[in-house]
């Protein structure tokens, strides 16, 4: 572990790669400025967006636009991409990392992109930025362009949609078990999260799809070298991804219909039953109330079988509903 002193402001990582030598070195905490650049090298600077300093060092690096260092610093929460001046630039969704634990909260990571550079930076840990360095130090060779780290940015974070496309549909049919059991369940609570995960992530997957479509179409002379094959390649796999979170977020709203129908089916089960009873006890109460009646020469009042003679009477209005009831097929 690292602990020399930070030079960096807001320094997280940064990698020098050389394409002739196919190596990329870490550089240490204590790297300035002038180490990122050397002949023939790209460098990956990632940047955490909480040091306040930052877009002061922004300011002194070369290559920048004005554009570029504002996408760098911005606290949008949408997805934008950009090309100008053979550069590429804005904002890319990902997901969240908490310490050791992956999340599926939203983040975000900006990037600015040429072909000397890419500079990305954030305000939380992300998943995907923590997979692709862990790639790079595995295999350094690889990279020969800063392209090719977009490019990798954007696969890791479409096999982090694809683990989270996996838990939820695990998650979906535990809840589907539960909802066509016999016994009844409301499952509504427990579906709700995953509906709105997966209705966040398909509508910034649109929004970056529709992007990256668009950046790929734009003039040759702008784009920085070999984006375009990049761009179509990056496409064409996130939207096998958006049509798996388009048909989970299909399968998760026939469930919460079938909840529905299946809350709606137990409410009309008691109101009939609470009807049946009412009806039961409607006679009764009709008989009750007469005898209860504050008014002379009421029947039975004389004699000694006036409580029996009314209970047979309440008994027999009963009787009178039940058969009633069976012969308009109520029961």
């Amino acid at each position: 572990m690292d602990t020399l002193p930070v030079n960096i402001p807001g320094f997280v990582w940064a990698y020098r790669f050389s394409p002739d030598e196919k190596t990329a070195v870490r550089l240490n905490n204590s790297a300035t400025v002038a180490d990122l650049t050397a002949d023939n090298c790209f460098y990956w600077l990632h940047l955490n967006l909480v040091d306040a300093r930052v877009p002061a060092l922004l300011e002194t690096l070369t290559g920048l636009t004005e554009d570029a260092k504002s996408a760098l610093t911005t606290r949008d929460t949408h997805a934008t991409i950009t090309v100008d001046e053979q550069m590429l630039y804005g904002t890319l969704i990902d997901c969240q990392r908490d310490f050791a634990e992956d999340t599926n909260n939203l983040g975000w990571l900006h990037f600015a992109m040429s072909d000397r550079f890419i500079i990305t930076t954030r305000l939380q840990p992300l998943r995907s930025v923590e997979r692709a360095r862990a790639l790079i130090e595995k295999n350094p060779g690889k990279f020969s362009r800063p392209v090719d780290l977009f490019e990798l940015l954007v696969i890791e974070f479409q096999r982090t949609l694809i683990a989270i496309v996996i838990e939820l549909t695990d998650e979906l049919n535990l809840i589907e078990d539960f909802v066509y059991d016999n016994a009844p369940r409301d499952e509504r609570r427990r579906l709700a999260p995953v509906r709105r995960t997966v209705v966040r992530l398909h509508r910034h997957l649109r929004t970056v799809l529709a992007l990256m479509r668009r950046a790929a179409a734009a003039d040759e002379d702008e784009m920085p070298f070999g984006f375009d094959d990049v761009a179509r390649r990056l496409t064409s796999r996130l939207e096998t991804v958006d049509h798996d979170i388009y048909a989970l977020q299909d399968r998760a709203r026939l469930l919460h219909e079938e909840i529905d129908s299946k809350q709606s089916s137990e409410t009309n089960r008691h109101l009939y039953l609470l009807s049946i009873m009412t009806a039961f006890l409607l006679p009764p109460t009709l008989v009750t109330g007469f005898f209860g009646m504050n008014t002379a020469n009421l029947p039975f009042a004389v004699g000694d079988y006036g409580t029996e003679y009314a209970v047979a009477l309440i008994v027999a209005s009963i009787a009178f509903a039940w058969w009633l009831l069976r012969r308009v097929d109520i029961l």
